[in-house]
């Protein structure tokens, strides 16, 4: 037992008890989250009330109101393919606010509301991290990972928090400027970011993203990610049409490494169903270890995502966001299948929570990399590869709509490590304490946090990523300075590729992840990539400059 509060008493069974009800709590929170999520529908009747949304997603639309007995309308549902592309593109601001207040109130009230539970779950954290020495749940969590404490993942955050608003304060004036010479007599509000942000895409950059999405059929983009992982570390991957599956629409394929032997076993898990959460993930079936006697059990991994399902003529095809979030999670994918680590509880993802998710986000760089873009991005219907002046729009709009999409995130971090840090959760108010942060953080009125707590299953969902949620910005840390190296030497560089799949992927949590991030970049990481990489800063490089809090 560590920490800074030895307790008084403890005994085995009483953390066995908390461990065993805060496993119910997950499954009840989780529960009520997905069934939430089934039970909203915005039902539209008239179609002129669909002006300005691509046909791909009005098919879709119809296709579940027929399944839900309503033939002749639209059904939208609060699963990001459909409700994502209705706060993008739908001209009608009612229908785009009724999404969106759907959406952030989900699982806040009624049957399914997850506020009690939340509270329950915040009681039962807090006695397991006493139990455990520590004064708070946040304590707890970070001392066995690189931050090793709350103060360096916050410190990290405020660096980053500060220009994002800045930013954001940028991008509202731009809207607003739109709105207003459109005639509109309406202030920007939160359900407008996403329809004027891709107003002003198109307006800065001639950047239509529906139009851009015809490049990136499903099938394609897989055919990408699996092309990117044979130029970088040599594996091929087969489909196996016969291989068991537990849903027919799984495809499973056969890794196989340079010399043909075998590597792992990889299945995707892409369309949206009813009895799926949302999000995208990567697991496991089987674990990688080697046995006593030196044999190489090798792994199964899978990837699961949400993209929308064809429909009739309706094919997959997926936004510049999907399109990232494939790179992603076949980033984890590796990680888990090129794993050599001994011990299964060091190989692949088995690392530091604020570590695993560097292989991920670094190889989400490699999609939008012209030399990779040209071999996999291809026009759906008539084959042709993406043009380069549709490459240079998407390089010089790349940093677009960064403000926001930084400031959802680095909120929802920090109040995820508010919640964690709580002493004392008898009388905790969900909703009072989510805007007491938001005030003291001066989050701009237009932006919320990416998951408002009733709906953030990262944290309540399990422990997966509680008061770990920060993780995903500081491994952006690493995975942006890391890619610096990639575009130095070359996005393919064998060098390269070879140090970064033997340090990281190859190690797992054999070694401290510092340590094998110098081995393969050099030198220690600062945050300044990240800050060039999301447009929030222009200026470059200083040595010493913003250094990375925390750590070995």
């Amino acid at each position: 037992i560590t920490g800074v509060n030895e307790p008084k008493t403890f005994t085995k069974a009483e953390l066995k008890a908390i461990n065993s009800r805060l496993s119910d709590l997950y499954l009840k929170f989780n529960k009520n989250l997905l069934t939430a999520t089934n039970a909203f529908e915005l039902v539209v009747d008239d179609k002129a009330k669909l002006s300005g949304l691509p046909e791909t997603s009005i098919a879709v639309a119809a296709e579940e109101a027929a399944k839900r007995n309503m033939k002749g309308k639209w059904v939208f549902t609060l699963h990001a393919p459909s409700r994502l592309p209705l706060l993008q593109y739908a001209d009608n601001r009612e229908l785009r606010e009724k999404m969106y207040k759907g959406y952030t109130t989900l699982a806040s009230s009624g049957e399914y509301n997850n506020y009690p539970v939340i509270a329950e779950i915040l009681k039962a954290r807090i006695r397991k991290a006493n139990i455990l020495g520590f004064k708070n749940y946040a304590d707890y969590m970070t001392d066995n990972v690189m931050a090793k404490n709350v103060k360096s993942a916050e410190e990290l955050l405020m660096q980053i928090w500060k220009p994002a608003i800045a930013r954001v304060d940028r991008e509202v004036a731009e809207m607003q400027a739109l709105s207003d010479k459109e005639g509109n007599n309406f202030t920007i509000a939160p359900w407008d970011y996403y329809y004027y942000a891709e107003k002003v895409r198109k307006d800065k950059y001639n950047l239509d993203e529906g139009l851009v999405s015809q490049y990136f059929h499903v099938d394609s983009v897989r055919k990408g990610i699996f092309s990117m992982a044979k130029k970088l570390y040599g594996v091929t991957f087969t489909e196996i049409p016969d291989a068991p599956k537990y849903d027919p629409e799984v495809k499973v394929y056969d890794v196989t490494d340079a010399d043909g032997k075998h590597v792992a076993v990889f299945m995707t898990d892409y369309y949206t169903r009813p009895s799926k959460r949302q999000g995208a993930w990567m697991s496991e079936f089987k674990g990688s270890f080697v046995t006593d006697d030196g044999n190489a059990e090798r792994p199964i991994v899978y990837n699961v995502a949400n993209f929308t399902r064809p429909t009739g003529n309706t094919p997959c095809l997926l936004s510049l966001d999907e399109v990232e979030t494939m790179f992603h999670e076949f980033g984890h994918g590796l990680h888990g299948m090129l794993t050599r680590a001994k011990y299964k509880s060091q190989a692949g993802t088995n690392v530091d929570r604020d570590f695993v998710e560097l292989p991920s986000q670094i190889h989400e760089h490699w999609a939008m990399e012209p030399e990779l873009l040209k071999t996999y991005a291809h026009h759906y219907k008539t084959g042709e590869v993406i043009p380069d002046e549709l490459i240079k729009k998407l390089d010089e709009a790349s940093t677009h709509n960064q403000g926001f999409i930084t400031t959802e995130l680095v909120g929802a971090a920090l109040l995820d490590l508010q919640w964690g840090q709580l002493t004392d959760a008898d009388n905790v108010d969900v909703e009072s304490f989510e805007k007491n942060v938001a005030d003291k953080l001066s989050m701009p009125s237009q932006v919320a946090y990416r998951y408002r707590s009733p709906y953030f299953k990262h944290i309540f969902g399990s422990d997966g990523y509680a008061s770990g949620y920060y993780t995903y910005l500081w491994a952006e840390v690493l995975d942006a300075d890391g890619f610096e190296l990639f575009k130095e030497k070359g996005i393919f560089d064998p060098a390269t590729a070879k140090s970064f799949k033997e340090n990281v992927l190859e190690a797992g949590g054999s070694d401290d992840p510092m340590e094998l991030y110098v081995k393969f970049r050099g030198k220690k990481p600062t945050p300044e990539a990240l800050l060039r990489n999301r447009g929030l800063i222009n200026e470059p490089a200083k040595p010493g400059n913003l250094p990375m809090p925390g750590g070995k």
